[in-house]
Parts: C-alpha cells; structure tokens; sequence
C-alpha cells in the first residue's frame, strides 16, 4: 500500500492512469509502478514454463565503452528480445531516418538514413527495462522448488 506523494503519473490519451513515480509512505523510498490491476487484463495463464524461457537469457559481464574502468552485469537488448520481448525498447541496429515532417536537406529523402559531420550513420540505441524479468525469475524459482519438493519426497 503506497500512501506517498505521486511526483509523476503517466496516463493514456484517454486520461486514464498507466503509471507513476511515487515516494513511498514512510518517505524515504521511491515506488516505479505500471498498471497490474486485473480489470486490465484478459487472457490470463498461469501454465506456462519459465525455467526453460528462463535458460535461454545470456546474463553478461560487461563495460560500457564510455566507462572502460566498471565491470557490470546484464544482457544485451538484442538477446532478450525474442525472450523476453516486453523488456526491450527499440530495434537492432537501428539508426536514425529522415521523417516525414523533417526540414530535408538537399538530395534527401524520407527514410533515407541521417549522417553525423563524419558522414556516419547516427545509432538509436536499444533499451532494457530488467524489471520485466522478474515475473519470470518467480515463476522459475517456484519451478525449482516443486521440482526439488519431488525430489525429496521421492527420495527420502
């Protein structure tokens, strides 16, 4: 229950709410929330198999290249996407595109790729949001531990 003040609500165009940033109660937390009500959603399956969704992510160690010297964990965008779709923002090797409504240079088109002073294409990197891992972290541990249940029932 998060009783704290909103600093951000995010709503569709239709007004109704799809998030907030919020302080937690007590003040000293802050609370990322998305829509999870069940008036939401339809379709809803609790049989599916996260243990083998799960042991197709490749979790890394890795650098960023703007800071060589910090050693960090996590994916890469492109390798969750097709696991873990939600997660990922923008596409593979994606650069930026002339668009309708740009002021064209000469010999341009719409679509056409936008060069950097260098000539080189202008990526437009992929993003991950890792907290949509964890339903599938949960339902993989709770996987595990029914699995070892069996087992040690069965081999007391």
């Amino acid at each position: 229950n998060n009783t704290g003040s909103i600093f951000i609500v995010f709503v569709r165009a239709s007004g109704a709410g799809i998030g907030s940033i919020s302080q937690g109660g007590g003040g000293n937390t802050v609370s990322f929330n998305t829509s999870s009500d069940y008036r939401l959603k339809e379709n809803v399956s609790y049989d599916f198999d996260a243990t083998t969704r799960l042991k197709q992510l490749k979790p890394a160690r890795f650098n960023f290249i703007a800071d060589a010297n910090t050693t960090v964990d996590g994916f890469l965008a492109h390798e969750v996407s097709s696991v873990v779709p939600e997660a990922i923002s923008g596409t593979k090797d994606a650069v930026q595109v002339w668009e309708e409504g740009d002021e064209l240079p000469e010999g341009v088109s719409v679509g056409d790729n936008k060069l950097d002073e260098n000539g080189n294409t202008i990526p437009v990197y992929q993003g991950i949001d890792q907290s949509k891992l964890v339903p599938l972290l949960v339902k993989t541990i709770q996987e595990l531990e029914a699995r070892i249940t069996t087992l040690e029932a069965n081999n007391p």
